[in-house]
């Protein structure tokens, strides 16, 4: 199929999807209204809550929940073929994600703009309340640590993109002094601010910095140290003096990029130079390095199709920043779909760009179609790491650009600051997440000096601090725990859903069916996942234990012992859950909007 096509028919789908089941969705089954009371006016601190206009809410959280999930998922997933990637991203973005992402958001904005973990208490029990902060702590804790790493391995694969991803932080600033501070047109601000961006992308193109080692710690450890240092500072800081004005501007990057994607893609493919490389169909190709496509595709693909760190995004900073609760919609539901079609962009370039001409080594002769793509994803495991999705996104994205004009160098330096922004405004959100997370659960166990926001933020930045450089000062500890994180991810997802199930149930009606159909689905998923890691997970380290001479595997049975926590933690928040669901109940009334009959 030509890939235009393709474009055209998700596209096209994701637009229907926004006008048809999104709005029903925001009229009949969560019934927005823009007469209601929303957190970020009643609770208003000039720091958390700050009620913002749709259009720059909308930036900071597409931003925020993007990440570099919609960049390297479908880049892996691509090893079960690209049909089955494709239908997962284009259905679980619409049915799933988006459904998953507005109803978290409504139920965050009708309980104070408090975080799921914080209200599930009023919905099945304070002990559950407890478990589910645990999971999501767990989630945050490595997000923050391995993202530090993530950002301080494209510094060192992409020296090029160092200058403008740090001078996006004054600029931010100015930014955001001019629209709050000054009054100023947020259109021409805007404006300047993308155009001075690009000035410091085209910079940073001539200018690459490397990173020396330092007193023995590797530049991964040194970039890692000065990112957590950052993260502390941004986290703290009023949200619209830095997190959001930056979050916002990188938004503008991203629309400027798929822009130039897609008009790549659609040069490309007129000139017949745009042809999909990889297998319709391949099953067997992943399965030594990711499992069987059962469940492991709903893994692997998160961000782009549904993802649990979207509900942290919606309920912990989103839902205290919005004005009007109909932009629920917009931000919600819109914005998941644009990571959708992120996500399938991207899908088009790991699948097709790759092979406009793709590189093994420096002098090697290029390949093209079929030959490259095989090159490239011939070793599965390194195809799968982070520097063979960042290569195989950068290359096939670099060569649709070229189709376009954009010079080769220019193209990887765009797509170098691109893949770095939006894994630096993931690492400052789940600092600033995780920072309400402490605060909530202190606020709990009544440990007040540990709800101040600055002690809070230490306690994240610390504690990610530690598990990064736990197997030494190469900042990779974090990598420990990173197998099972997206099957982590994916579970939040499903808790997420559950919660908003007990919210619609609780109002009458069937339609809670909305969310609980994808609960089950992913709960499914997820469990069957987490349970085939923890035999793998356990196996492996018996394996390494029964070696002659082979030392204690600590690394393997802190893997297994965490994760079989989490599954069953999982199961007993899932048993409750459905234990409550089930229960007869008294419905709310219309009038009930607030959520205030289970509040604190």
């Amino acid at each position: 199929m030509n890939p235009l096509i393709i474009l055209a028919l998700t596209f096209g789908g994701f637009a229907l999807a926004y006008v048809t089941y999104g709005r029903y969705l925001a009229r009949r089954i969560f019934h927005l209204r823009g007469d209601a009371q929303v957190p970020s006016r009643a609770l208003e601190d000039g720091v958390d809550y700050v009620p913002t206009r749709r259009g720059i809410i909308f930036g900071h959280h597409f931003t925020s929940i993007a990440g570099t999930g919609p960049i390297v998922g479908p880049a892996i997933g691509v090893l079960f073929g690209w049909i089955p990637a494709l239908i997962w991203i284009f259905l679980g973005s619409i049915f799933l994600g988006a459904v998953h992402d507005l109803g978290a958001m409504v139920v965050s904005l009708r309980h104070e703009g408090r975080s799921i973990a914080d209200i599930v208490s009023g919905y099945i029990s304070r002990r559950v309340r407890v478990i589910c902060f645990l999971i999501v702590f767990l989630e945050l804790w490595i997000v923050i640590a391995v993202f530090g790493l993530v950002i301080a391995n494209l510094f060192h694969l992409f020296p090029q993109s160092v200058a403008a991803i740090w001078l996006q932080i004054p600029i931010a600033i100015w930014l955001g002094l001019m629209v709050y501070r000054l009054r100023g047109s947020v259109a021409l601000s805007t404006f300047l601010a993308v155009l001075f961006m690009y000035v410091t992308i085209l910079f940073g193109a001539q200018l690459p910095l490397d990173m020396p080692d330092i007193l023995g710690v590797p530049a991964t450890g040194i970039w890692t140290l000065i990112l957590l240092v950052y993260c502390y500072a941004a986290s703290t800081l009023p949200v619209q003096l830095l997190l959001q004005p930056r979050d916002y501007i990188n938004a503008w990057q991203l629309f400027i990029m798929l822009l130039l994607l897609a008009l790549g893609a659609v040069a490309s493919s007129l000139t017949g130079g745009l042809r999909l490389a990889a297998p319709a169909y391949s099953p067997g190709l992943g399965v030594g390095v990711l499992g069987s496509m059962f469940p492991f595709l709903f893994v692997t693909i998160a961000c782009g199709a549904i993802s649990g760190f979207h509900s942290l995004v919606c309920s912990g900073t989103s839902a205290k920043q919005i004005s009007d609760e109909r932009d629920a919609l917009f931000v919600g539901y819109g914005a998941m779909l644009l990571e959708g079609a992120l996500a399938t962009l991207i899908l088009i370039a790991v699948a097709a760009g790759i092979g406009m001409g793709y590189q093994t080594a420096a002098g090697a002769p290029l390949l093209f179609g079929n030959a490259a793509w095989k090159s490239h994803y011939a070793d599965p495991a390194s195809a799968s790491s982070l520097g063979g999705t960042v290569r195989a996104v950068v290359t096939g994205s670099a060569n649709m650009m070229r189709a376009i004009g954009v010079p080769t160098s220019v193209g990887l330096a765009i797509m170098g600051v691109f893949i770095a922004s939006f894994a630096g405004t993931t690492l400052d959100t789940a600092t600033r997440i995780q920072r309400y997370v402490i605060t909530e659960l202190a606020q709990e166990v009544r440990l007040r000096a540990l709800a101040n926001r600055w002690i809070a933020t230490a306690v994240a930045v610390v504690s990610a601090g530690v598990l990064a450089f736990s197997t030494g000062w190469s900042g990779k500890g974090a990598m420990i725990l990173w197998p099972m994180f997206g099957a982590v991810n994916q579970l939040l997802a499903a808790l997420a859903l559950l919660l908003v199930t007990l919210y619609l149930r609780r109002r009458g009606g069937l339609k809670y069916l909305v969310t609980l159909l994808p609960c089950l689905f992913m709960l499914v998923m997820t469990i069957s996942a987490m349970a085939i890691n923890e035999k793998r997970f356990v196996g492996e380290a018996l394996a390494s234990m029964q070696k002659a001479g082979a030392q204690f595997p600590f690394g393997r049975w802190l893997l297994a012992s965490i994760n079989g926590a989490a599954l069953l933690l999982s199961l007993w928040m899932v048993v409750e859950g459905f234990i409550v669901l089930w229960r007869p109940t008294t419905p709310a009334g219309e009038g009930d909007r607030d959520g205030s009959d289970h509040r604190r």
